[in-house]
């Protein structure tokens, strides 16, 4: 096409790849990447871990509700955090489940392709399973054994219930019932 023709096409009609989605996850990925740049991984996975406690109570609530249940039982949490990253567009499913922990594992982030080199985003995860799960159970630890932002293909992430010696040997994060 002639390029003063171009300049005749109504803006609203160009192909530009914006749109709410993207544009959030672009918002988030930037953030978080200025964030690990001015003041350190450690700290902006801090920042984002209390985003995350926030949102994990919110959600956490949403469920309670519409169960109609004062505290979630670990099934009904298991189920919860499959079911929260399956409606934000990840795929978690369940590989492992006793009385002790949940393993699971993800092939799609909910950030996309946003994630990749922002480990401070799996924060978000930490602690939103993390916050559901102490919030109802007293204790939760996660471990995020691999993470697509780190660049493995996918993620495996463990939800220990319970302070148990192979909770102990795990590196991970311990979330406590707010108030304990």
């Amino acid at each position: 096409m002639n390029p003063s023709k171009l300049q005749d096409i109504p803006v609203k009609n160009l192909n530009i790849p914006l749109e709410r989605d993207g544009f959030s996850r672009s918002l988030i990925r930037e953030l978080s990447g200025l964030l690990e740049e001015m003041i350190g991984l450690d700290e902006a996975a801090g920042f984002i871990s209390v985003v995350g406690q926030r949102i994990g109570s919110e959600i956490g609530g949403y469920y309670k509700e519409a169960l109609q249940v004062s505290r979630l039982n670990q099934q009904q949490i298991s189920d919860v955090l499959v079911d929260l990253k399956l409606r934000i567009q990840g795929d978690f499913y369940i590989i492992e489940i006793d009385e002790n922990k949940i393993v699971m594992g993800n092939n799609a982030c909910p950030f996309g392709d946003k994630v990749k080199n922002r480990p401070s985003l799996c924060m978000m995860t930490s602690n939103v399973f993390g916050t559901i799960t102490a919030d109802n159970n007293g204790y939760a630890k996660v471990v995020l054994d691999k993470t697509i932002a780190q660049g493995d293909p996918s993620c495996h992430v463990t939800v220990f219930f319970k302070a148990t010696d192979e909770a102990n040997l795990a590196d991970g994060r311990e979330y406590y019932e707010a108030g304990e």
